[in-house]
């Protein structure tokens, strides 16, 4: 007789006669017994003993269905997740009950795929699927009461997969969770029973732990592991072109690596911790935060209740979809390879089969816009809401191949997107309100809007100025520059970059690198070319900002225009004051900033980043901003930077720059973007006060109270 044998990495409750327990083993040696009801992971060689495992297909009627107890193992031929296998796809539960009868089965996975040689700039992300079709699934051998093969009448019907509490991803199979509403967003799901809002788990949960703020300091993280990375590649090409295209999957890889992942269980719904109007620079991003895992797919989808449903699209340009007013979309999804004048719904694919579902089971599907980012290179992700899908048509595609069409109507009593806002600003006469065209009357090379929608008050009333009013005794001496031709280069031979620790604090494309105590650009006295690299905060304003007046803070400032993280906003420009004359002001300081006050608590990131990635080289021999008690005062001289409020939670960081003088106790504050800030969010930072540390001139304690509207708000801002 031959031994029929194979190999099955799972958890095992074995009978009599099976797996662990039989008499002698195929090499003639005594096995050992699982004790009770404690499992391990057993991947070695099984005996199946008649009509189990591989030997049971040829004792089963014609139409009942296969057995299918490996399918992981052409995909553990190619596939490795952080240098290891990829085992456990399928699996049994704690109670000995390995089968499962379903019409379908995915088992869907998203891995980082390292190459076996090492080399990481081969890096990739997939997501994939396996699907068991119509037929029996043996997960492993079975308790003797379960095998459907030994007992003389088989058990119908559908019995639920049961899942593992906790949160393993290496094991979930399609776990998920459907949440009722976003945090701060009134969203109606029409048509979708209460009972559903119960996971696999048997709990409602809200995953109240993800927080606004979790997300954001998550995406900031990757944004900066990001901008980290590619400054090391640029190092490495000096200054040879490239798209950099593998390196938002490496910066995904190590915060996955970190458990970084949120919201990991697959949603129906809302996404704790994500607002629409969010917006996500790469797919990654989108999978990060739970918003659309499958980043290789345009639909993402989950079982539910025995249903394939959608939960979430990305909509592309290059698909034709059409957004007809502000709240149709018609999605339009290609069917495969499949040429037939007619679709049926068996021959739909998986992705095309949950949107079809969706329309009858009335769920909500989240949709994200694909569209070109601001300089034209490669795309952004805006989350635009909640939809229903109300009607699904086939139409001819190109080249005569049929398409299925799909009409999404957007959930009402949800924040309305930017964009609508921002497209009624390209035209100026239709802005209501008290509109200023340009506040710096042309002395910005990008005209600096102003509106007030909220009463009839002006703009207050003060001298704009693009650089630092010095007073008459303090005459800053320039400073030596480089003798670098062409571009700067991160060596000992540009004294710049020796002054900022042998690193150029940007990347090619004028994002920063990570905050520093003091940064030294290239300034007048260099020889280096204005397109130097090492020349960015020193441009001056290169977003559409706008003031405008808000509902309690008084007037504040926004862009325009989609701002990626790391981006140069403003500097922070006034009358430079000594400390006995800033003493003197101290009564009306709503526009004071103490030079060395900003870097209090600006560097929590920078230091997490430090941790996901201790080999990455960050010279900290650089120089420091020196106390010499100076404010600066944009009362009466200042620019936009003047109106930036205060926020508990910011999405700006003040950043000390020396660039056309060493004096290191007057340094330039530079104000830079932490995180991808879409058109239309108010722009802030944290203006460092401390509590009951403020005095006025009499040496009595000022109180100011804080209306920023944040989660983390203390409620006063000294």
């Amino acid at each position: 007789m031959v031994d029929k044998r194979h190999k099955v990495p799972a958890f095992r409750d074995f009978p009599k006669g099976c797996g662990s327990n039989p008499s002698r083993t195929a090499h003639g040696d005594a096995a050992k017994v699982v004790p009770g009801n404690h499992y391990k992971r057993v991947p070695a060689f099984r005996d199946f003993p008649p009509l189990c495992g591989p030997n049971a297909s040829s004792h089963l009627s014609e139409g009942e269905g296969e057995t299918a107890i490996d399918a992981e193992e052409e995909v553990e031929k190619n596939v490795h997740c952080d240098g290891g296998k990829v085992l456990d796809l399928v699996q049994g539960d704690s109670g000995g009950n390995g089968v499962e009868k379903e019409k379908e089965l995915d088992v869907i996975r998203t891995c980082v795929t390292v190459p076996k040689d090492g080399n990481r700039d081969k890096v990739q992300m997939n997501s994939y699927n396996l699907r068991v079709s119509s037929r029996r699934v043996v997960l492993a051998l079975m308790a003797e009461s379960e095998c459907p093969w030994r007992n003389a009448a088989r058990k119908k019907g559908k019995k639920p997969l049961k899942k593992k509490k906790g949160n393993d991803n290496s094991e979930n199979i399609d776990e998920f969770q459907v949440v009722n509403k976003s945090h701060g967003s009134k969203v109606k799901n029409p048509a979708f029973d209460q009972h559903d809002l119960i996971d696999f788990n048997g709990h409602q949960d809200n995953d109240s732990s993800v927080t606004r703020n979790k997300v954001r300091e998550t995406l900031r993280l990757f944004q900066a592991v990001y901008r980290k990375l590619v400054h090391e590649e640029e190092a490495k090409l000096e200054g040879k072109a490239s798209s950099f295209r593998s390196v938002d999957l490496r910066a995904a890889e190590i915060l996955m690596g970190k458990g970084k992942y949120l919201n990991t269980n697959r949603i129906l719904g809302s996404v704790p911790g994500v607002e629409v109007g969010d917006e996500f620079q790469y797919r990654v991003e989108l999978a990060m935060v739970g918003l659309h895992q499958r980043i290789q797919s345009d639909i993402d989808y989950v079982m539910h209740n025995g249903k394939t449903l959608a939960m979430s699209v990305i909509t592309l340009g290059g698909y034709e979809d059409e957004l007809d007013d502000s709240n149709v979309l018609i999605y339009t999804s290609l069917v495969g390879n499949n040429t037939d004048k007619e679709v049926e719904d068996q021959k739909l694919e998986q992705c095309n089969r949950a949107l079809r579902n969706s329309i009858d089971e009335k769920n909500p599907v989240r949709v994200i816009r694909a569209t070109e980012s601001m300089h034209g290179k490669g795309k952004k992700y805006v989350y635009d809401g909640q939809y229903v899908v109300e009607n699904c048509w086939q139409d001819d595609g190109p080249h005569g191949s049929p398409v299925l069409r799909y009409r999404l109507q957007r959930i009402p009593d949800q924040p309305e997107p930017s964009w609508k806002e921002v497209k009624k600003s390209e035209n100026l006469r239709d802005r209501e309100g008290l509109f200023v065209h340009d506040i710096s009357n042309g002395k910005e090379l990008i005209p600096i809007h102003a509106l007030n929608t909220i009463d009839d008050q002006n703009v207050p009333s003060f001298v704009y100025v693009t650089r630092m009013i010095y007073p008459n005794w303090c005459n800053p001496i320039p400073r030596k520059g480089c003798n670098c031709v062409g571009t700067c280069s991160e060596s000992e031979k540009c004294p710049c970059a020796a002054k900022n620790g042998g690193d150029i604090p940007f990347n090619h494309d004028g994002a920063i690198v990570e905050a520093k105590p003091l940064i030294y650009e290239c300034g007048l006295s260099c020889k280096c070319p204005s397109t130097c690299h090492n020349r960015v905060s020193q441009h001056g304003v290169k977003f559409q900002l706008e003031v405008f007046k808000t509902d309690s803070r008084g007037w504040g400032v926004r862009s325009l225009n989609s701002i990626p993280s790391g981006s140069f906003i403003c500097e922070y420009l006034g009358e430079l004051l000594g400390e006995d004359e800033a003493e003197e002001r101290v009564d009306n300081d709503e526009y004071l900033f103490d030079i060395g006050n900003n870097n209090q608590k600006s560097h929590a990131l920078w230091d997490e980043l430090s941790v996901v990635m201790p080999d990455a080289h960050s010279n900290s021999s650089c120089e420091v901003v020196e106390d010499g008690g100076f404010t600066i005062d944009a009362l009466h001289y200042g620019n936009v930077g003047r109106f930036i409020n205060h926020s508990c939670s910011p999405n700006l960081y003040a950043q000390s720059v020396l660039y056309d003088h060493d004096d290191k106790r007057i340094p330039h504050i530079m104000l830079f973007a932490t995180e991808n800030i879409p058109p239309l969010q108010e722009l802030t930072y944290d203006y460092n006060y401390k509590i009951d540390e403020v005095f006025d001139s009499h040496g009595n304690i000022k109180r100011k109270n804080c209306y920023c509207g944040s989660m983390e708000c203390t409620g006063r801002m000294y």
